[in-house]
């Protein structure tokens, strides 16, 4: 959707409050929402928006926390107070943008692997059920902790807060403590976790739709001890059912990081919900990096390379996989560029038409590539799609599958499961992805997505009127009271 359509889906959200939200910047009650709209549009109710306190709150891996960095450092431009908790080791990141920011919970790369090789279980040995349960609890673990700490960390920084913000991951620890302050929520999803018939496209639109139910309520059984204890230690009323269910009937903003032309229907679906989840585009901050003049150079020293990314999680084997491009891309005449992420490809040898990098700005060096091979994360397929390129993934995680199976079922690319690629299935994905159907389909998707800077505007102005809005009472009292 482009940028325009996100105003007016955020203001239909807010339309039940419409008329108090006119008098508050001196318009007259009677003014429709179309007058509002025109107002917003032109700057005039933004430039009246006083200086307020956000508390944002993200863990997980740097294609988690970026989100909420991209839209805080928007948000502090504009003049607000915005502070952040976020892992450990990624503190030092939210504070190169300019982001006042906390540590909360473990290192996360201290978990990666076990993330990594629960995933791999449940869809390489799914019957082996004593792997499965070791490994959930490896990652179950540091997950239990870091509620506590989030929880925490939390109820400090949203003190004064006029709102919310968080990631996908502990958004219900968040809502507690938003419910506990009576201070508005916002969450961010990278993909629609919301009930829907679109996300499992694969089922039936109903199957899917009670799968998810499913998924729901196995997600709150298994959260439900550590969540009475939060509430019991805020006062709260014991909830039964899923805090998913809860946080949207408290009517809360759930921004959709994602563009509506990867999930067709799903507006039409959500429809009923009257703009409470607006789609946005991928949040990104198209940051630079040390090494973006040497790729450049390389890049320009010969064809066109397909570029390998890795992500956060590293691989198993660094020196097979490294080996497996390499002989992919020479049986194919192509040269491969590989950005290492979390993996340490330093002691594996490779020919000249094969460079590898730490990191690299996707924004700038997608485009000049002949296709992307990447993990599958939402931030880096929403980058490929945006830069025209076909796109294969090797998914290491769910949600990564599911983005495999839209990048197919958009006709941009192919996917498969990491663990199960080979040199001859890569070869014979890359051969696929760069026949010209697929490279003219992606430069025709290119154009259907919102820019990046649009994103981030359009996100933080839904959030700061979502904030200035909310500000006035709401029905329910932390204290039990009603409030007229």
């Amino acid at each position: 959707m482009h940028f325009g359509s996100v105003d007016e889906v955020g203001l239909g959200f807010m339309r039940r409050v419409r008329t108090r939200a006119l008098r508050r910047v001196g318009c007259s009650a009677k003014q429709d929402t179309a007058a509002f709209t025109a107002q917003y549009a032109c700057g005039k109710l933004r430039a009246r928006i006083p200086a307020m306190k956000f508390a944002l709150g993200c863990y997980g891996s740097r294609g988690d926390v970026e989100p909420c960095v991209a839209v805080g450092r928007e948000l502090l431009r504009r003049g607000h107070d915005v502070r952040i908790a976020v892992p450990p080791d990624l503190v030092d990141f939210a504070e190169s943008a300019g982001l006042a920011a906390v540590a909360c919970g473990p290192d996360v790369h201290a978990i990666l692997d076990a993330h990594r090789n629960f995933w791999t279980s449940i869809f390489r040995k799914p019957w082996k059920i004593g792997d499965l349960i070791r490994s959930r609890r490896e990652v179950g673990k540091p997950i239990l902790r870091c509620w506590e700490e989030m929880s925490s960390t939390l109820m400090s920084l949203a003190d004064g807060a006029d709102l919310i913000f968080t990631g996908l991951n502990f958004e219900d620890a968040a809502a507690n403590v938003a419910e506990y302050h009576n201070v508005p929520l916002a969450t961010l999803h990278y993909f629609p976790l919301r009930v829907n018939g679109e996300l499992l496209s694969f089922l039936p639109a109903a199957v899917a739709r009670y799968a998810m139910k499913a998924f729901w309520w196995l997600n709150w059984r298994g959260t439900k001890k550590v969540e009475d204890a939060q509430r019991r230690q805020l006062r709260l009323p014991k909830m039964s059912g899923p805090s998913a269910r809860r946080i949207t009937e408290r009517g809360s903003l759930e921004i959709q990081a994602y563009d509506e032309i990867c999930f067709p229907g799903l507006a039409a679906e959500w429809a009923k919900w009257n703009g409470q989840r607006p789609f946005t585009g991928a949040l990104t901050m198209e940051m630079t990096t040390d090494g973006d003049d040497e790729v450049a150079s390389w890049i320009a020293a010969g064809t066109p390379p397909i570029l390998f990314g890795f992500g956060s999680i590293p691989v198993e084997s660094p020196a097979d996989t490294l080996a497996m491009i390499s002989a992919a891309c020479a049986q194919l005449g192509e040269r491969a560029l590989i950005c290492s992420g979390g993996t340490d490809f330093k002691h594996a040898s490779h020919s000249d038409d094969v460079k590898v990098v730490e990191t690299a700005n996707y924004a700038a060096t997608f485009p000049a590539c002949r296709a992307v091979v990447h993990h599958g994360g939402a931030g880096t397929t929403a980058a490929g799609l945006r830069a025209g390129v076909p796109t294969l993934i090797l998914s290491t995680d769910l949600d990564q599958t599911l983005w495999g199976v839209r990048v197919k079922r958009l006709k941009v690319g192919t996917a498969r499961r990491f663990s199960a690629t080979t040199q001859k299935t890569l070869a014979d994905d890359l051969r696929v992805i760069l026949a010209p159907q697929y490279v003219a389909r992606a430069r025709e998707i290119s154009t259907r997505m919102t820019k990046p800077a649009d994103s981030v505007v359009a996100a933080a102005d839904l959030m700061e009127n979502f904030a200035r809005v909310r500000r006035l009472p709401t029905a329910y009292d932390h204290s039990g009271n009603d409030r007229p």
